[in-house]
């Protein structure tokens, strides 16, 4: 099986369970994701598997676009409704001073890490360090925050939409605008909406995709790698020009300087290419 799945995740499975489910039921050694969801959020996750897994890279920067629920007057040591509660206070925020504090986490912001992640400090990850009862300092880092927009409201839960740039931490970003209210607040659900050019109306459910690979049927579900360089200019090859990037080569070429999608003299895709100073070199090769 080679190319993009596109699935909807269920609650309570991490992103590398879904891998690791496909990659038995399948039988595909080569099986990856292009941007972790918690085991508490659903929705949109892009698996690659056989030859695609060589994109995730190029998948992994790509904005995402979230529909979350925060839950005011109330912090937790995970950020969310899954940790233990650690405070709680009365909620009064009226719309205006909720749309105030929405306002200051537009654009690029500042952002530290929280302990319940994977990332890693000093080599150690920083989740096995929380569950040991242990914190370390983490460097804020930079992220952006395209959109964030209140969807509504029921009694303390906001209804949020946001889209951000990779590496954004919804459940930091809801810990902290209930930090600026003064009540605190947690992530109480989170479902991923949009990644980059996929959208979550093309997922397919975990158990409709399981039955399909049962059934054989699964190639049916897959979308071509070529689909996500889709927003490139196409440059058909040669039968020369395609000896030579299978070959690992590069050929000289009138071509504008920037990113191509090579395709081979049958038509298929053969590589993201890029082309500067006259030739046209593969990227990343796909055949």
């Amino acid at each position: 099986m080679n190319g993009i799945l596109l699935i909807d995740k269920p609650q309570g499975w991490t992103s590398m369970d879904v891998c690791a489910r496909l990659r038995g039921a399948a039988h595909e050694k080569h099986v990856g994701h292009a941007g972790t969801l918690d085991p508490l959020a659903t929705g949109l996750l892009c698996v690659f598997l056989g030859r695609a897994t060589r994109a995730v890279e190029f998948a992994e920067g790509d904005e995402k676009t979230y529909e979350a629920t925060l839950q005011l007057g109330l912090t937790t040591d995970t950020q969310d409704l899954s940790g233990t509660v650690l405070s709680q206070s009365p909620v009064r925020v009226s719309d205006a001073a909720l749309e105030a504090a929405l306002a200051q986490f537009r654009g690029e912001i500042l952002q530290v890490p929280p302990m319940y992640s994977a990332l890693k400090v000093d080599g150690q990850t920083l989740y096995r360090l929380a569950r040991k009862g242990k914190e370390v300092e983490r460097q804020p880092r930079p992220v952006t925050v395209f959109a964030l927009d209140c969807l509504g409201r029921e009694g303390d839960a906001v209804f949020l939409r946001v889209r951000c740039s990779k590496g954004t931490y919804v459940r930091t970003l809801c810990h902290d605008i209930g930090q600026l209210l003064g009540c605190g607040g947690a992530m109480a659900a989170l479902r991923r909406t949009a990644a980059g050019r996929f959208t979550l109306e093309q997922a397919h459910a975990l158990p409709e995709v399981l039955a399909a690979v049962e059934a054989g049927a699964a190639e049916a579900l897959l979308l071509p790698v070529e689909t996500l360089f889709d927003a490139l200019p196409v440059l058909r090859l040669s039968s020369g020009q395609e000896r030579v990037i299978r070959n690992g080569g590069w050929f000289s070429s009138r071509a504008a300087a920037g990113d191509w999608r090579l395709r081979g003299v049958d038509g298929s895709f053969l590589a993201l290419g890029r082309a500067a100073g006259g030739r046209v070199r593969a990227v990343k090769s796909f055949f």
